[in-house]
């Protein structure tokens, strides 16, 4: 048998031996999953190596869908991020805790634990506005985009850039002075037929 032969050979073998090796894998994990092997109780964390894939595949995710989204010029502005603390502290501060704030008994019980956003957070604004749109799936994060406008979560993502820097009087300040309550914000959107969602701004998923 010459050499070119011999290596055709190897290589057909190599290959059978690699899809022998694939469908046993796939014969293995139904015969977990149907075994119910997973552990999905919210009190028993993951193993190393399943965290670690869990918040790479997490991580990956949201950074390349929310690449494409335009932020706003304005989230410094002193009227949004009044806004989106108002809102911040109706909906998401059972979950992620605010200044000066105990852990809740929500708080206690999610797994994976909420951040707690009032720690500077590694996330853009587009990455953070991506995430309060469309939630996360299984970490108990809601897509508050099914009943939120853009504009409106624009808002919670401005106050989320100025959390790290309050303490917990500023904090409730900052509450206590929004323009509106939240709401009165969704009960005028409602009237006057203006809620909605635009959804061309990330990529296609």
């Amino acid at each position: 048998m010459s050499d070119l032969a011999a290596s055709r050979t190897a290589t057909r073998w190599l290959l059978v031996a690699l899809a022998a090796f694939a469908v046993l894998a796939a014969i293995v994990a139904a015969s977990l999953v149907h075994m119910g092997s997973f552990d999905v109780a919210a009190d028993r964390p993951h193993s190393q190596p399943v965290f670690w894939l869990m918040n790479t595949v997490r991580e990956r995710s949201v950074a390349i869908r929310a690449a494409g989204i335009e932020m706003p010029s304005d989230l410094t502005d002193a009227k949004r991020i009044a806004s989106g603390a108002a809102q911040y502290d109706e909906m998401c501060g059972v979950c992620h805790l605010a200044p000066g704030m105990k852990r809740t008994e929500i708080s206690r019980g999610l797994y994976p634990r909420a951040p707690e956003l009032r720690r500077k957070s590694e996330l853009t604004p587009a990455e953070q506005f991506w995430v309060v749109k469309h939630g996360l799936k299984m970490t108990g994060m809601p897509a508050w985009g099914v009943t939120h406008d853009d504009e409106l979560l624009w808002d919670v993502v401005a106050f989320l850039r100025k959390l790290p820097e309050l303490n917990a009087d500023q904090y409730q300040a900052l509450v206590k002075s929004a323009p509106k309550t939240h709401g009165e914000m969704m009960q005028g959107m409602e009237m006057d037929g203006s809620h909605g969602h635009d959804h061309d701004d990330e990529p296609k998923q």
